[in-house]
């Protein structure tokens, strides 16, 4: 079940109170989850029991996303404030430096984690900050289209869709390879999701700037890229390599840019073998 915790962090306006909602299961080394904008901890529904064979599996919903309240006002959705919002978080709850794995907006916050040591292994799927200018442009594009499309189907209409596999893919086929894979009732909370994320403009805003352009040094990196990711192109993942030229990177073949639902058990593997 989700459960909300509540923490201080310190702003430039003095502290100020966060709440995040997670969900935590298995047991082992603890590895926390991050997800992509507009998105959900319901994201990594598909591999969680597979990583929980071996960890203890925190996955998060980021702060103005999912059932996470948004930020207080004042304070930024920027990754130089947000990754230490994650830092008291995992203070909060007892864990000393998880292994992180994060997809997209989230796999650049788990890279920035791994830079400012707060993680112990990093695996990046599909992450952001590799882009170019009109890389961006096109990915913040396409994003907005699926938010102002998510608000603008009646919810009658959203469920009506979700029930076959021509809906899911009508829904879900910018962000997955093989939406048919994915249930109808994953569907609906996700398109909630998308509709509700209070901090989805305050990110976007602030992500014009975000260009991951540090090593991340003294902890192992994978960097994965799904072939067939429609958001962030694959080529991107060789940008990252030259940025972290430790890092393992790794095709997920006939993958779109949210890769856990197209194929849990190659995603599952790539995150276990880094955090091994």
């Amino acid at each position: 079940m989700t459960t909300t915790v509540s923490f201080t962090v310190a702003t430039a306006d003095g502290p100020r109170q966060v709440s995040v909602a997670y969900e935590r299961t298995g047991s082992g080394e603890p590895l926390l989850l991050l997800h992509g904008i507009g998105h959900h901890l319901r994201a990594w529904d598909p591999v969680t029991r597979i990583l929980a064979a071996e960890r203890e599996v925190i996955a998060v919903d980021l702060p103005g996303f999912g059932t996470s309240p948004a930020l207080p006002d004042g304070v930024s959705y920027d990754p130089g404030t947000v990754v230490p919002v994650l830092g008291a978080f995992c203070a909060e709850l007892g864990l000393d430096r998880p292994h992180v794995a994060g997809n997209s907006l989230g796999g650049l916050l788990a890279l920035e984690m791994g830079r400012t040591e707060l993680a112990r292994s990093v695996t990046a799927l599909s992450p952001a900050g590799f882009w170019t200018e009109a890389e961006r442009r096109y990915a913040f594009g396409t994003l907005r289209t699926m938010r102002r499309s998510a608000l603008a189907l009646p919810v009658p209409l959203i469920e009506r869709l979700s029930r076959s596999a021509a809906g899911r893919a009508a829904l879900t086929s910018t962000i997955y390879a093989r939406p048919g894979r994915r249930s109808p009732e994953a569907v609906v909370a996700e398109t909630f999701a998308l509709r509700g994320a209070t901090g989805f403009h305050q990110t976007l805003e602030v992500g014009r700037g975000a260009f991951f352009g540090e090593d991340v040094k003294g902890v192992p990196v994978t960097v994965a890229w799904g072939t067939l990711d429609r958001i962030l192109l694959r080529r991107q993942g060789v940008r990252a390599k030259r940025v972290i030229p430790d890092a393992r990177l790794v095709r997920l073949p006939g993958c779109g840019h949210v890769p856990m639902n197209d194929d849990p058990a190659l995603v599952a593997r790539v995150i276990l073998d880094t955090s091994r």
